[in-house]
């Protein structure tokens, strides 16, 4: 779903963001001071030499701000960082405990084939894991995260300073007019003067506005040192919550996601209340997210930003995260997925669940880092080749497996089209799911699936129409 923050639905629109914002900025900045300066009747006439030096100051401190905001590095985290263990191994077991102490699974991103730091995610138009990322922006082209917050909040305050200056011009120049609409035409200003400077007001008056619900947004995520996509994942831990206890507004409006009654004593057995655990208090909020305890140099145009600790990977800034100790264990957030859960618990029809195995497996066959990290690529590599066998079957059905499918063909002798349905995806009250914030969903669906996908040969094996089978179970459950 497009909106201010993720920009243009279509992805081939987005190459015009930076050139839209550019113009934008020049004509709001200059056209508006050349028909100020050139058109004396618009009283109070040229703009005085102190206010020019100031709105061009606001103006340099805007393009050198979103310059910045495009440029800077959104974050990258070392490809050496897991050759070598910042702190002794641990053996898998003793991880799989831990993970299951604290009700969570390891996070790894499997295109990056590395660890997933807490509050990174993998973002789908930088190919590549971001540190504390809030959301790709399309009008910086670039992701706001650890390292690029500073200057996106920055260029989102000096562009509001600048709007609310030049509206200050607009208004002046405005009310001029009223005054004198008593007075002969020929004596006010031209018809192009009056046409141009109503252009200049709507436009100033529309982007101040949708820059000043971003701002203010912004500084709430500011404040409570939260991301849009933490936002969204305490929305959907609410609204999970809510299912659980009969909130039929949550259900109302996500019921193709919650699927059947029958998966609330899923969720139960698994879910409980977590609490936000990164909000330290408003100050500490500020100074983390800016990477200074100087609130003078918090909105200086020319100040820097806190940078992810490559001299001890896995230490330090971007890697490990303060909590306000809320909950029982740290490293809680975010909450267990309830689509994750589900499938993790349901299994396939005449299949035994593998949930509550994996411990003795990895302890059996994997006692390294390594060997786990290994491990799970072959398990990986396997699954898609199940997938391509299963969708060259698809494509290929003949007479013989639409009797093993046991389907009923229409007169006209065609048989349905069935196409294969991702998973349910969860939407907030805006409509937005992770893809719309820049996150690549194919890996949050994955993260912690290392814990309970099939052996390597599990399913090697299985017919062509068994696979067929469990496809239309798994959809008949979907679509009741």
């Amino acid at each position: 779903m497009s909106g201010l923050k993720t920009g243009p639905a279509t992805a081939g629109l987005q190459v015009f963001a930076i050139p839209a914002v550019c113009i934008l900025i020049a004509f709001l900045g200059y056209f508006s001071q050349w028909l100020f300066n050139n058109a004396p009747d618009l009283a109070p006439g040229a703009l005085t030499q102190r206010q020019t030096v100031v709105f061009n100051t606001l103006l340099v401190c805007v393009w050198y701000t979103y310059y910045k905001a495009c440029t800077v590095n959104p974050g990258r985290y070392p490809a050496l960082a897991y050759d070598s263990e910042p702190s002794p191994p641990q053996s898998a077991s003793a991880a799989m405990k831990a993970s299951a102490a604290t009700k969570t699974t390891p996070r790894w991103c499997k295109k990056c084939r590395a660890p997933k730091p807490l509050r990174a995610h993998h973002c789908r138009h930088c190919n590549r894991c971001i540190p504390k990322m809030d959301h790709h922006c399309p009008w910086t082209g670039n992701c706001v995260s650890m390292q690029t917050f500073p200057y996106f909040i920055r260029f989102l305050f000096w562009t509001n300073m600048a709007l609310w200056y030049l509206g200050y011009f607009v208004f002046q120049r405005m009310s001029g007019i009223w005054s004198d609409r008593h007075l002969p035409a020929y004596l006010g200003p031209s018809l192009t003067q009056l046409v141009s400077l109503t252009i200049i007001s709507l436009v100033d008056a529309a982007t101040s506005i949708a820059l000043s619900i971003l701002f203010f947004t912004t500084i709430r995520g500011w404040v409570l040192n939260s991301t849009m996509i933490e936002d969204w994942e305490v929305e959907r831990h609410e609204a999970v919550l809510g299912r659980l206890e009969g909130d039929s507004d949550s259900s109302a409006r996500n019921g193709d996601f919650w699927g059947a009654d029958g998966d609330s004593g899923v969720l139960l057995a698994h879910l409980s209340r977590i609490e936000f655990p990164y909000d330290l208090g408003i100050f500490s909020n500020m100074a983390q997210a800016m990477g200074t305890f100087n609130p003078l140099l918090w909105f200086f145009p020319f100040s820097g930003g806190p940078l992810i600790n490559t001299k001890t990977p896995g230490k330090g800034a971007g890697w490990e995260w303060e909590e306000n100790g809320f909950n029982d264990l740290p490293g809680m957030w975010p909450p267990p997925d309830p689509e994750k859960l589900r499938r993790a618990q349901s299994g396939w029809p005449g299949a035994a669940s593998r949930v509550g195995t994996d411990d003795a497996y990895y302890a059996n066959n994997s006692e390294t880092t390594e060997d786990v990290k290994a491990a799970f690529a072959r398990r990986q590599l396997a699954d898609v080749q199940r997938r391509k066998q299963l969708f060259r079957a698809q494509a290929q059905q003949s007479g013989i497996i639409a009797e093993l499918e046991e389907m009923d063909v229409p007169d006209g002798g065609q048989r349905p089209n069935y196409e294969w349905e991702g998973p349910r995806a969860w939407t907030n009250a805006e409509g937005d799911t992770l893809w719309d914030y820049g996150v690549d969903e194919e890996i949050e669906q994955d993260d912690g699936a290392q814990y309970v996908v099939p052996l390597e040969d599990e399913d090697d094996d299985v017919p062509i129409a068994e696979l067929i089978r469990r496809r239309r179970v798994l959809t008949k459950e979907q679509d009741e």
